[in-house]
């Protein structure tokens, strides 16, 4: 067996190799990763829990979200952009979350730079960052997906050019992966969308 290649699951359907990892990540895998998202406060979402990821096993986070949308208002940017020093304090001391102050610092401070943004403004520029979905061939292993491309690499930098934190290439890549500008799927998984 290839090394990162798709594993068989409890279903005997092949699966990306990480998504058997742990019992949440299946569904995980075949509901969410790698399909669309769109609209500005699940956008922000996204790229918020991709920030508190970072460093971290995203398993971490997966099993925090629902803390995370509770803490932070359900990540409506309006909402959150209007949290106080009070609120600041209340999530370093909310055990629900992942307690780091740069990260919830940057949630922040990206809530009230996005609450000046017209509607769909973060929408369209993510989506602008959307590569040709037949410029790659799908990824046969794990090896073959990449960390950083051109396109997370220009999305961070268009990113951090409007004012946003805790937004470098590879937490870039990783939110086109989650969102679906990518399809990271490996070529013989159950959950991909094209050959």
């Amino acid at each position: 067996m290839t090394a990162g290649a798709p594993v068989a699951g409890p279903d005997g359907r092949l699966r990306c190799p990480w998504a058997l990892s742990a019992p949440e990540y299946v569904a995980y895998h075949d509901e969410e990763w790698g399909r669309p998202v769109h609209g500005d406060d699940a956008l922000y979402e996204r790229l918020s829990l991709e920030a508190f990821q970072s460093g971290l096993s995203w398993i971490t986070i997966l099993r925090r979200r629902e803390g995370f949308r509770t803490a932070f208002a359900g990540f409506e940017i309006a909402a959150v952009a209007r949290f106080t020093d009070d609120d600041r304090e209340r999530l370093l001391a909310d055990a629900g979350i992942i307690r780091n102050r740069a990260k919830i610092d940057a949630t922040l401070a990206n809530a009230r730079v996005l609450a000046d943004w017209a509607p769909g403004d973060l929408d369209a520029l993510i989506w602008s960052h959307a590569p040709d979905p037949d410029g790659r061939a799908a990824p046969r292993s794990l090896g073959d997906v990449p960390a950083v491309t051109p396109e997370s690499t220009a999305l961070s930098k268009a990113l951090k050019k409007r004012g946003l934190r805790f937004v470098g290439p590879t937490t870039a890549y990783a939110l086109m992966q989650a969102c679906g500008l990518v399809d990271d799927h490996l070529a013989a998984c159950v959950a991909r969308r094209r050959p």
